[in-house]
This record gives C-alpha cells, sequence and structure tokens, in this order.
C-alpha cells in the first residue's frame, strides 16, 4: 500500500505513465513485463511504489500475474459494450471495426431435452436444429457459439445460409429478436473449446447462455456462447432503488 500523500501522488504519476506506455505499445500485448526491480528503476521509485501501480493494473485488467512466471500485458479487448444491449455476434464484432466470419464446427438434428422443452415453453417440440460454430474476426477464433431453434421453423439446412442466426430467423420467420434472459458464467480452461479459440491454459472464457424471445415474447432462439475473455469486455450499468 503508499502510506503518505507524497507517496500517493507518486503512485498516481506512475500509473498515468505505466498505463500510458502499455497503450503506446511500448510493452506490447501479450508480453512479459520487465522485473518489478528494473520498473522501479526504469520510472525512479521504490519497488514498494511500483508493486502497488502493478498492482492497480492488475485490478483494471490491464496486465495479468501468471503465478511463477510474471506479469503479462493483456491484449486490449476487440468489443466492450454494455451486456444490456442485444446484438448478435457478427454486429458485436463488426462494431469492432473487424470482419465477421464463420467456421462451422457440427449441425445435427437431435431429439429435445427436458431443458429444451423448458426453454422453449412447449410441450409438442419435435426437434431441434443444433449447430456449433467458431465464429472469427478478421479470421482470428474470438468466440465458440452453439445454437438451437425449432427445426420446424427453421430446417438446420438454412443454417448455413447466413453468418447471422439473428438475420436468418428475421429473413426466414419474418420475426425480430426483441430481447433475451442471460445468464453469465465464468470458466475456466475448456479442454475443447479453449483449444479451438487458441486459448493460454490460464486465460478464462465467459460464457453467455441466452434464450432469445420476439417482440410477442416468444422463445425462438437458445445460444451458448464462449466468449475469449480477452477480446470480449461486458459491463452494466447498476442504478439503486
Amino acid at each position: 500500500m503508499v502510506n503518505n500523500l507524497y507517496d500517493n501522488d507518486l503512485f498516481k504519476k506512475t500509473l498515468i505513465k505505466l498505463r500510458k506506455d502499455i497503450e503506446q505499445g511500448i510493452y506490447p500485448p501479450n508480453e512479459k513485463l520487465h522485473p518489478l526491480y528494473e520498473l522501479a528503476t526504469t520510472y525512479q521509485v521504490t519497488r514498494t511504489i511500483m508493486e502497488a501501480v502493478i498492482d492497480q493494473l492488475v485490478e483494471e485488467n490491464v496486465v495479468t500475474r501468471r503465478l511463477g512466471i510474471g506479469v503479462f500485458v493483456n491484449p486490449k479487448p476487440i468489443y466492450s459494450s454494455g451486456i444490456e444491449e442485444l446484438g448478435s455476434v457478427s454486429d458485436m464484432i463488426r462494431k469492432a471495426g473487424k470482419q465477421p466470419g464463420t467456421q462451422y464446427v457440427a449441425a445435427e438434428v437431435v431429439t429435445p431435452t427436458a431443458h429444451d422443452l423448458n426453454n422453449f415453453n412447449v410441450t409438442d417440440l419435435e426437434a431441434i436444429a443444433r449447430v456449433e460454430r467458431v465464429r472469427t474476426a478478421d479470421g482470428e477464433p474470438v468466440v465458440y457459439c452453439i445454437d438451437k431453434v425449432d427445426h420446424a421453423r427453421i430446417p438446420i439446412g438454412q443454417i448455413h445460409s447466413q453468418n447471422s442466426i439473428f438475420k436468418l430467423i428475421e429473413d426466414y420467420t419474418m420475426m425480430r429478436i426483441q430481447y433475451a434472459h442471460t445468464y453469465i458464467e465464468p470458466i475456466g480452461f475448456h479442454e475443447k473449446i479453449s483449444a479451438i479459440l487458441d486459448c493460454r491454459p490460464d486465460q478464462s472464457l465467459l460464457l453467455l447462455k441466452q434464450m432469445h424471445y420476439t417482440e410477442d415474447h416468444q422463445p425462438i432462439l437458445y445460444s451458448a456462447n464462449y466468449f475469449r475473455s480477452d477480446a470480449f469486455q461486458f459491463h452494466v450499468v447498476r442504478k439503486r432503488l
């Protein structure tokens, strides 16, 4: 901790300077920072102040400590948004100024589970079109998507015709997705998905489970999207009641 006013001023100046140096690429993304004593010498502060600066940058998710290895610069997310903003993965990637792409992993028609029947709020659902895809940004894999729709509404053969499943639903059914109920789960390394998304062993994923509804409140699409945590950042504005 920084203990007095003079140290606090020096701490703030050093924090601003190191943060700016990282933003300007002096310390590139995914690169290891110099040892603490070297950084303290470079920025002409004590090791105590430099350690406090690093702690703050870890809190801000600017850098990551890897136990026994060192401190590494985190890449800037390609997309940052309020979680209350609903859009397709394609829309998110385009807003980041990148070109969305799709790599199909699997597509099958399956018997709905009890969980599916509950999500779609029907008892006579006969078949589910289940599709697994990797979404890319300028060719780089960033999201693993598992989507489920009623096969009677959208045959599985149609899903390959559009990168955006939101747009496919609107074009094919003339229904517009208006809102979604979302559950967020941070998860660690996933043996299958982390490897496909080129994640490091210590890199987490952010899982968004979403049931999407039309303007007249009909459930139409279930998605489980695994976002690379270094590529996507979500936040929420909370208001006091």
